[in-house]
């Protein structure tokens, strides 16, 4: 195995030569870390009998504790491939500054009076404009003079004296009232037409026959009143969702997944600052549920974490790239337990839930208020685990 070379620093580095020499670096580690993968694949082959020099056949104890160290180092080479990329794209985004201007090209000399005129020499770069002056400060305005006094109101003149009032002359006399005119005679009365006879009344018609009675029923006799049913326990219930679209960097232990849309819990169930536990405050059977969307498809697992134990039926391991995960489990809890929706994954990684819906719900609903199974159930006990995955 080779080690790096570097170039002599002869002449002395500038800003540009600098930044190459930066990049040159970061490829020297790249090289440095192809040389490491390549000592763990050789390990891993040296340990599984591919490479000659193995005297006795690893044990299955050896070979995962080997395994467990070329994860170790990989994760490592993740961390440090991640340092090396962002310090490339900070060079290669650096902005180099301009060198000096170059002298003036020497003018080229004069060809013979009838010859062909001689070359002209290059014109040399036009040098950088000096920078503009400060413009001066501006002077202080002068002060403002004071304003004059105002002058004095003369005084107001007095009314004049008010005119007497005239006499009020005296009432005409009344006229004296005109005589009534005499009242006309009334006219003659007209005589009164005579009545005429009266019609006959016609005769009354036969009265029908009134039909019998009809007899009335008995009264049936009222029914005994039903014993009043037992009160049902009360529901205990909680949804909480993502649907912001998070990214969630998952470490190799598990990373649980924050919940803090679209939640509705019943009082006895809370949840932590993070909305990522959420505690039941109420012993139960219990039906969980959750669905987890993704926009690409992860070489990763999901599962429920339930008072701090991983819950092996709701688990689905990563046995291949998926984005769609959803599992249901039931599930007996004593009081204030603790529930979380968990991505976990063998190689560190980020996964970036679906925006604008669903990228991560979690189901929560109390079957009973016992707390204990039916039949031979124990309690403590997962089950009924119901487990879909959806290939991409």
């Amino acid at each position: 195995m080779s080690m790096p070379t570097f170039p002599q620093i002869a002449p002395p580095l500038t800003r540009e030569g600098s930044l190459n020499e930066i990049i040159a670096s970061i490829a020297a580690e790249e090289l440095s870390l192809s040389h490491i993968l390549n000592a763990e694949g050789e390990k891993l082959q040296y340990v599984l009998g591919t490479l000659p020099g193995l005297g006795e056949a690893a044990t299955l104890t050896e070979v995962m504790q080997i395994n467990q160290s070329v994860q170790d180092t990989m994760s490592d080479i993740m961390e440090q491939q991640m340092l090396l990329s962002g310090k490339l794209s900070a060079a290669m985004t650096a902005p180099v500054l301009p060198g000096p201007t170059g002298p003036t090209g020497a003018t080229g000399a004069a060809g013979p009076a009838e010859g062909a005129a001689g070359v002209t020499g290059t014109t040399g770069p036009t040098g950088a404009e000096g920078p503009i002056g400060a413009v001066g400060a501006t002077g202080p305005t002068g002060a403002t003079g004071p304003a004059g006094a105002a002058g004095a109101t003369g005084p107001t003149g007095a009314d004049g004296a008010a005119g007497p009032t005239g006499t009020t002359g005296p009432a005409g006399a009344a006229g004296a009232p005109g005589a009534a005119g005499p009242t006309g005679a009334d006219g003659a009365a007209g005589a009164a037409g005579a009545t005429g006879p009266t019609g006959a009344d016609g005769a009354a018609g036969l009265a029908g026959i009134a039909g019998a009675a009809g007899a009335a029923g008995a009264t049936g006799a009222t029914g005994l009143t039903g014993p009043t049913g037992a009160t049902g326990p009360a529901l205990s219930s909680a949804f909480a969702a993502n649907t912001q679209g998070s990214s969630v960097l998952v470490a190799l232990g598990g990373t649980p997944i924050a919940l803090p849309n679209a939640q509705l819990l019943s009082p006895d169930i809370t949840v932590n600052a993070g909305n990522t536990v959420f505690t039941v405050a109420t012993p139960g059977t219990y039906q969980i549920s959750y669905h987890v969307n993704t926009t690409a498809a992860l070489l990763m697992g999901t599962r429920l974490v339930i008072n701090g134990t991983n819950s092996v039926p709701s688990t689905i391991n990563p046995a291949l790239s998926v984005s769609n995960f959803e599992n249901q489990i039931k599930v007996t809890l004593p009081a204030n337990s603790t529930i979380s929706l968990q991505l976990f994954t063998s190689i560190v990684g980020t996964a970036v839930l679906v925006s604008g819906g669903a990228g991560a719900s979690l189901t929560i609903v109390r079957l009973d208020g016992t707390g204990l199974l039916s039949g031979s159930q124990s309690a403590g006990s997962e089950h009924d685990s119901d487990i879909e995955i959806g290939e991409e």
